[in-house]
């Protein structure tokens, strides 16, 4: 073969050779694309089954699987190095979004978007501290859980028959005591004389998944002659509603409808806190390019924070009382009013 055939010959090899190679690149990304976006989630103390916050947030990613195509994975911590241990390993990982439930993530999370700046992080209820710079990959969710807990003590303070209603609370801090402060001041605005107990399950996280606790401190308070509790503890709540079944007391759910955790009529009605709705949007955001990173804030306006009444309740409520409550709404959501929260 005469030289210059050589050159025209290897000259096509070569071509041939980078064709295939780019053929193989674009299949590879071709193939990559078509991989459905994933999605991490780890659970706040007390897991999956909670009846309320957890199983929420597990709500909002059984909305993002079936409507966007989604694929998710899930983790629940055992104690408090878990999480951190937990966010890193999906961080590592192929997940594209990671999300931490609970304010107990906060430290945690943000030190470790910063170590993954590639990746996307969310936690819910986010603890914002002054000073603390938020990484552009981090979104903080956050909810005005003091204004949906205002219009369930406004419910509890006109229906109230002794003129005394509880709260039982998780762990006390600042997150808990906005549900506490709300409930109490939309006890007191429409019931300026109606007492209000206040007690707490713990000072740790161990105090949101203690049924026995809760049933233990709900006693108390109905023994003491109240006849309504709010409660804001995850599944120590439960225990609250095995206390007003035993009494013949009422009770007040949080975050999810808790209605069918109790006989029928026991729960009058639960303050709403849209953990699935918040998580499904984040997601939603993420696969469409349009995530960023800092504080998002949802209340009664953003329609995420509520109270329930339907067909199960509405007859113990009453439309006067209804109508009431709705004009509240209205108006915290207008700016006239404005519900404490600490």
């Amino acid at each position: 073969m005469m030289p210059t055939q050589l050159k025209r010959w290897s000259i096509v090899f070569l071509t041939a050779g980078l064709l295939a190679i780019s053929l193989a690149l674009f299949a590879e990304q071709a193939a990559q694309s078509k991989k459905p976006f994933k999605v991490a989630l780890v659970y706040d103390i007390g897991g999956r089954g909670d009846k309320s916050f957890n199983d929420s947030a597990y709500r909002g990613l059984e909305m993002a699987q079936k409507e966007l195509g989604i694929q998710y994975v899930v983790a629940e911590p055992t104690q408090g190095s878990d999480r951190e241990a937990h966010i890193r390993r999906f961080a590592a990982g192929d997940a594209q979004l990671v999300f931490g439930i609970g304010f107990l993530f906060t430290d945690d999370i943000t030190k470790i978007a910063r170590d993954f700046p590639h990746k996307h992080f969310a936690c819910v209820d986010y603890a914002v501290q002054p000073g603390l710079i938020i990484p552009p990959n981090l979104l903080g969710l956050k909810f005005r859980e003091h204004e949906g807990s205002f219009l369930v003590g406004a419910i509890a303070g006109l229906l109230t028959k002794t003129n005394k209603v509880g709260f039982v609370g998780g762990a006390e801090g600042p997150l808990i005591r906005k549900f506490e402060k709300g409930y109490t001041a939309g006890v007191k605005h429409v019931n300026p004389s109606c007492q209000v107990g206040i007690t707490y399950a713990g000072v740790s996280g161990a105090a949101f998944i203690n049924p026995g606790k809760g049933k233990e401190l709900a006693l108390s308070l109905y023994n003491g002659g109240a006849d309504i509790i709010f409660h804001a503890s995850g599944s120590t709540g439960l225990g609250v509603f095995k206390a007003a079944e035993e009494l013949g007391k009422f009770a007040i759910g949080v975050d999810s409808d808790q209605a069918d955790e109790a006989k029928p009529g026991v729960i009058i009605t639960s303050m709403l806190k849209r953990v699935d709705q918040t998580v499904y949007n984040t997601i939603a955001l993420r696969v469409r390019g349009e995530f960023k990173g800092g504080v998002q804030e949802w209340g009664l306006k953003e329609g995420v924070i509520g109270y329930v009444y339907d067909d199960k309740n509405k007859q113990i409520i009453g439309e006067p009382v209804h109508e009431r409550i709705e004009a509240l709404k209205d108006k915290i959501i207008r700016g006239e009013l404005t519900v404490p929260y600490e």
